[in-house]
């Protein structure tokens, strides 16, 4: 059976395909047959049983089911914010954690948020496209 990965977490190790036969399957990394990790939009081929994917494999790129991400962030973006802006906690606007941007203006005037931003910022770099995604979306 072929379908779109919709949600993988690292974290729990568990994610859900939905399949082009309508439905959802949930799966477990124990499940993935690939050497590189599972992500949001990969079209696999699997196998099902009892509702569980089974013996996932990814295909090519083509057009038999395909699901669009939204709501992506890019790590570059993040990246040069916290760099120029993150006194400010620009940043952490953009990446939706709101509560932590009203920390860094409240305390922007001590230069610590700056501080701070700036280590981000290298971690930002340093961090892969896909634990980024993971991390914030």
């Amino acid at each position: 059976m072929k379908g779109t990965i919709l949600d993988f977490s690292i974290e729990q190790n568990k994610g859900v395909i939905a399949a082009e036969d309508g439905n959802r399957y949930e799966f477990t990394t124990h499940a993935w047959k690939e050497n590189l990790a599972p992500r949001k939009g990969m079209n696999v081929d699997f196998s099902s049983q009892y509702g569980q994917a089974q013996e996932i494999y990814t295909i090519s790129n083509t057009n038999i089911f395909t699901y669009q991400q939204f709501g992506t962030k890019n790590r570059i973006v993040a990246a040069l914010l916290a760099f120029f802006l993150g006194g400010f906690g620009a940043h952490k606007f953009y990446l939706g954690q709101i509560g932590w941007g009203i920390v860094y203006l409240l305390f922007c005037w001590t230069f610590i948020p700056s501080f701070v931003a700036f280590i981000e910022f290298i971690i930002y770099l340093c961090t892969s496209d896909e634990k980024f995604a993971a991390k914030y979306g």
